[in-house]
């Protein structure tokens, strides 16, 4: 089994690579949802987040506070670093057991899909990265129109990922979703032959 890493700045296309893949045989691991669930659900992280950053990391009802944790981390990269500690190893633990899962049920590839796969360490773990890209304006039009926001703020999310062209240089496949859907099909169609070679 053959694993690989999607990932791309926001609006690039992420998802939508991974659903084709799916469509083709390959098994997704979500890790950003991953890492939403285990800050929603985990004791152990809720207790470490509230240590590192207050009560108030937590709601009344107990649901995260995702508007004051962005206010409060992502502006400090020292807060950023503590809170991808407390998250990313136990990310990479799930993404170990789905790595057994996938072996025992005879999936031929396993994709982890991440906003974060180098700046995580994730690819060190994995056989090879994808990266999606499409040029910036495209990818701010989309942002907007899918979740409702204005340029400025898209610009301002883009500002804490990494460059696009530093992506490119360390992915092991780019894949252009500038296009048609057809398009971006064979693309993908074309890499998840790349990596899974048809018998015979």
């Amino acid at each position: 089994m053959k694993t690989l890493g999607v990932t791309g700045g926001i609006g690039s296309g992420k998802s939508t690579v991974c659903r084709m893949l799916e469509e083709l045989g390959a098994s997704v691991f979500y890790a950003d949802d991953v890492a939403k669930r285990l800050m929603e659900e985990d004791e152990q992280v809720r207790d470490e987040i509230r240590e590192a950053f207050g009560a108030e990391s937590y709601r009344p009802d107990g649901a995260l506070n995702r508007p004051y944790l962005a206010q409060t981390v992502f502006k400090d990269p020292v807060l950023v670093e503590r809170i991808n500690q407390i998250v990313h190893p136990r990310v990479f633990a799930a993404f170990e057991e789905e790595r057994k899962r996938a072996e025992r049920a005879g999936v031929p590839l396993l994709v982890e899909e991440a906003a974060l796969i180098f700046e995580s360490g994730a690819d060190k773990h994995l056989d090879a990265v994808a990266v999606v890209d499409a040029p910036q304006e495209v990818r701010v039009r989309r942002v907007v129109e899918r979740d409702g926001v204005t340029p400025e703020q898209v610009r301002a999310r883009m500002a804490h990922q990494l460059p696009a062209e530093e992506l490119r240089a360390r992915a092991d496949y780019v894949i252009v979703n500038e296009g048609s859907p057809e398009l971006l099909r064979k693309e993908v169609e074309a890499l998840y032959r790349s990596l899974v070679p048809v018998d015979g």
